[in-house]
This record gives structure tokens, C-alpha cells and sequence, in this order.
């Protein structure tokens, strides 16, 4: 294993020429006689001030809300585009008037809602808030300080993110810029609780490429006890142990995974069963609704579209399908990276609804999979006119002088999200399918996020190649013919 400390880290304005463009800015590409290492601001501390100080902008990008726009004028919160769930569902779901999460109905309070609609680690997220949120004699001011409050927490899972994505490659820290930097990110950190399970996720991908298939799992579980969609990782994830024969390795990753999960949520499922299960009633019950495809076919058809579930369903079993094909059939094993960033942007897609917050899912992986620059940014452009577009989308709707962007208007936001993140997709694929243009594989690495997948020969393949391109030379001794190893 490399370390970034032996002087073959990558630098990225070497290697990406969008990178060197912008580094103008500061100086202009690192030279060749530049001096590396023996110096506190090592790669990984850089890349977390950054983060920290783009999420710090953020946070003020909410000011016109936190100053008045949550509380006085709903179309307010739209216009300037800094609405977030935190401040109204301290008094919409109860921490306000010191209910119990899951056990307590917070219907008297919630306009509808029986109980809390959160899994249940997000929701001991929210009541640990809760709980350190000040009194006040106006309810306004406590709604702003456990805005704060949560804005401070998210900030550390935002540092452990950015460190986990420096760290899971190791001879690529700088990678950890693009999260970063990444203009989604700093938008939509605070609008709700997302990044819990964006941290815990990151956290696993760094143990999965450390080897350390156990502490994954684990990991992982608690990251589907914040939020559903880290369990799809496991799908790719058997396919790739089935082609590398690294079945040990998945069983403790499950085990773990599910053993975490289960620690959880148990105690809840049986102090309080009704509650505990509305996460899971609401997101099946849950209508067609803001950003997704099915909005744009209902909107522009006139029809309801109830069976959107089944339809949804039947498109990402379709989808992961022909992503397992993709890891039986490329030349040489996809990186795990690629293939969780092609699973959960799959569920995006196809998704009922898609939060602007969503995009926090992606940032990570899309960064592991596909470390470009050029192709980030354009992703992350179409993200912001989603996030501009759906709340003048909602100025447009809930203000009486319809101000803001009509229906179709925001089909096109949803256009610009949906295309953004086809394209990243189709990036990822050109890449599995011709490994040599892997940005990450060109210095010779096989996958670095791949823990005991990386180099490990294949046990199971459909390509017919005697021997995948670019397989380092280590590795060389082995190749596959049809799910066969054969001495090279």
C-alpha cells in the first residue's frame, strides 16, 4: 500500500487540466521541483479547511432565512433560496414540546403527520439537538438555535466525509477537494439530516479499501439506520466478491451490516412498533412529488400516476441488472467506487421524489468514481439550477403574485438533475468498459477503494479477454477465460 507520504501522491494539477486552470488562481500547477511532505499542511488538512470554510459559507447563505425568512412570509424561505427543514420540524414534530420520538403521536403538532417519519439513528440525531438547543421565551429563537445547534453537528459530519474521501485513496488526498469545494455540497448541507448518513457511509468506504470488510459492515448498518440507501452498496458489492471469489470477505460485511442495523433499531421496533415503522409506510405511501421524472410524466400527461412504485421498481431492478452485467462482463473488475455511485444514482433517477439534499449521497462516490474535474463541475452545475429551480418552483406555487418558475420551468430544473446525472453515469460506464481510461487506474493502480478486491484475480467472468488491460504487473501471473483461472 502506498503512502502519501513517500512522495507519489497525485497531484491534480498535473493530471487534470481543468485543475491546473484553476489553480491560477493561487499560484498556478505545483512545479516539478516543488518540495513534498515536512510541512504541517499536509493534503488531508488543507482539503478539511476547505470544507470547513465552504460549509461555513453555506450556513450564511442562509442568513435571509434565520433572520426572518423561516417564520415571517412563506414565499420568503423560496426566494432566497434558503429553505431547510431543521427549524420547522423542531416545533412540527415535537422536540419543541419535549415529545418522545416514535412513541409519542405529534399529530397536535405535525398538521397530519402520527409520528416521526425518520429513521430512527436520524432521529436520535435530531433529539441529541434537541436536547442541547437553549430555552427561550420565543419559540422563534429556539428554532434558530437548534438550527445551530445542527448546523454545528452536520459541520463535523461534513469534516469526517471529506477526510474519509481523502484518506480511501490513498495516493489521491487532493481528491478530497471536490467534495470540498463542490457547490451542491455547500447549498444543501443544512437543509435536513442527510449527511449523518453521508458520513457513516464515507467512514465504511474507507474501512471496505483498508480491508476491513467487519468494521464496513458495521459502519454501513448505522449508515441505513440514518437513511435507506447505503444498504443498496451491498448489492454491487456481492456481484464483485462473486467475480473476485472474495465470498469470506462479503459474509462479515453482511453480518455486519446487519447486525449493526438490528442493534439499532430493535429496541425501538419493540418499545414502540407503530411509530418505528412509519419511515417505512410513509416512503412506500409516499405520492409522486418534487423532482423526479414521474412528476414531469404526471404533470405533463395529467395523470396521477399510482403506480409509480411498481413502475419505479421494475426500472431499478432493470438498472441493477445490467449493472451486475457490467461487473461480470468488463474487461477487468470495476472499481467498488464506480459501481456504488452507478447503484445509488440509479435509485435517484428513478426515485419518486428527489430532495435537493439527495445530491449529498452522490458527492461522495461520484468522486471516488470518477475524480475529473471538468465533468464534476458540469454534474455539480446542473445540481444548482435543480436547487435554484425548485424553490422558485415553489415561490411560483404558495405566493399570490406568482413570482418564481411556472411547471415548466421546473420540468426543465428537473431536466438539468436528471441529464447531469445520466451523463456522470455514462462516464463511469466508458470507464469501466475501457479501464485504461481510468483516471485512478492510470498510475498502475488497480482499486484503491477496493480493499480485498484490489488486484485479487477473477474467479468468475463473462469476458472472453484472456486477460484484462492494464492489470498490474504483480497481478500479471493470473488470467480468466469464462469464470475459469487459468495460469498465465
Amino acid at each position: 500500500m502506498t503512502s502519501v507520504r513517500d512522495g507519489r501522491v497525485v497531484r491534480p494539477t498535473v493530471e487534470d487540466e481543468v485543475a491546473a486552470a484553476g489553480s491560477e488562481l493561487i499560484g498556478g500547477p505545483v512545479g516539478k521541483r516543488a518540495a513534498v511532505g515536512g510541512s504541517w499542511w499536509t493534503p488531508v488538512r488543507i482539503v478539511v479547511l476547505c470544507a470547513l470554510g465552504l460549509f461555513a459559507l453555506g450556513m450564511v447563505q442562509k442568513f435571509p432565512c434565520y433572520d426572518g425568512g423561516w417564520f415571517f412570509g412563506q414565499s420568503t424561505q423560496y426566494v432566497h433560496a434558503c429553505y431547510s427543514d431543521i427549524p420547522h420540524l423542531y416545533t412540527g414534530r415535537g422536540f419543541a414540546d419535549g415529545f418522545t420520538p416514535y412513541a409519542d403521536r405529534i399529530t397536535e403538532v405535525s398538521g397530519g403527520m402520527e409520528y416521526l417519519e425518520y429513521p430512527v439513528l436520524t432521529g436520535l440525531f435530531m433529539q441529541v439537538a434537541a436536547w442541547l438547543t437553549p430555552g427561550f421565551a420565543e419559540t422563534m429563537h429556539e428554532q434558530q438555535a437548534y438550527w445551530l445547534v445542527n448546523a454545528g453537528m452536520l459541520m463535523v459530519c461534513a469534516a469526517v466525509i471529506v477526510v474519509c474521501v481523502a484518506r480511501t485513496h490513498q495516493r489521491r488526498p487532493w481528491d478530497g477537494l471536490l467534495v470540498a469545494l463542490a457547490p451542491a455540497f455547500a447549498l444543501t448541507a443544512t437543509i435536513n439530516w442527510d449527511l449523518l448518513a453521508v458520513a457513516l457511509t464515507a467512514a465504511a468506504m474507507l474501512m471496505w479499501s483498508r480491508s476491513r470488510p467487519l468494521a464496513f459492515g458495521v459502519l454501513l448498518g448505522l449508515a441505513t439506520a440514518a437513511k435507506l440507501y447505503p444498504a443498496l452498496l451491498l448489492g454491487p458489492l456481492l456481484v464483485l466478491c462473486w467475480r473476485a471469489g472474495r465470498w469470506r470477505a462479503y459474509g462479515a460485511a453482511l453480518a455486519g451490516a446487519a447486525g449493526a442495523w438490528l442493534v439499532v433499531n430493535v429496541p425501538v421496533m419493540l418499545a414502540a412498533p407503530e411509530g418505528w415503522a412509519k419511515f417505512y409506510t410513509f416512503s412506500q405511501e409516499r405520492p409522486v412529488d418534487f423532482g423526479s421524472i414521474w412528476l414531469i410524466i404526471s404533470q405533463r400527461s395529467d395523470v396521477a400516476l399510482d403506480g409509480a412504485n411498481t413502475y419505479a421498481i421494475a426500472l431499478v431492478l432493470l438498472g441493477c441488472a445490467a449493472i451486475a452485467a457490467l461487473v461480470l462482463y468488463a474487461p477487468r473488475r470495476p472499481r467498488f467506487a464506480q459501481v456504488a455511485f452507478l447503484i445509488v444514482a440509479l435509485f435517484i433517477v428513478t426515485n419518486k421524489v428527489y430532495s435537493p439534499q439527495y445530491v449529498l449521497w452522490l458527492i461522495p462516490l461520484a468522486v471516488l468514481a470518477r475524480p475529473r474535474w471538468r465533468d464534476f463541475l458540469i454534474w455539480q452545475a446542473c445540481e444548482v439550477v435543480y436547487f435554484l429551480g425548485i424553490w422558485l418552483y415553489l415561490s411560483y406555487t404558495t405566493g399570490d403574485d406568482k413570482h418564481g418558475l411556472p411547471p415548466e420551468g421546473y420540468q426543465i430544473a428537473i431536466a438539468a438533475h436528471l441529464l447531469g446525472t445520466l451523463y456522470l453515469c455514462a462516464l463511469v460506464v466508458w470507464d469501466a468498459l475501457r479501464p485504461d481510461r481510468d483516471r485512478v487506474r492510470q498510475d498502475g493502480s488497480d482499486d484503491p477503494s477496493g480493499g480485498v478486491l484490489d488486484g485479487a484475480p477473477d474467479a468468475f467472468v463473462l469476458h472472453p479477454a484472456a486477460e484484462p488491460a492494464g492489470v498490474p504487473a504483480e497481478h500479471a501471473h493470473t488470467s480468466v477465460r469464462w469464470g475459469r483461472p487459468t495460469p498465465g
